[in-house]
């Protein structure tokens, strides 16, 4: 996964390794300003679209039914608002 790659394209699992590189560029400490500020900026979207690709996992989670065997029966649709 390439530093250039769109943010809003990653899965869950592109945006976490990513986002744990750019955290370890950082603690590393041999990063010019500019470039921490960049990388910065990066995590900071890295972790905003694993927040929300999680929150869609939940929801989804969230919306399956069991019926009366705890089996899974189907969905629910989610509440909208």
């Amino acid at each position: 996964m390439s530093e250039e790659t769109p943010v809003e394209e990653m899965s869950f699992e592109e945006a976490m390794r990513a986002l744990e590189a750019v955290v370890a560029q950082l603690e590393s400490g041999e990063v010019e300003l500019e470039k921490s500020i960049q990388l910065y900026e990066r995590g900071a979207a890295l972790k905003a679209r694993c927040e929300t690709k999680l929150k869609e996992a939940e929801e989804k989670v969230a919306a399956i039914t069991l019926d009366e065997g705890g089996r899974p029966a189907g969905t629910t649709p989610l509440d909208p608002s």
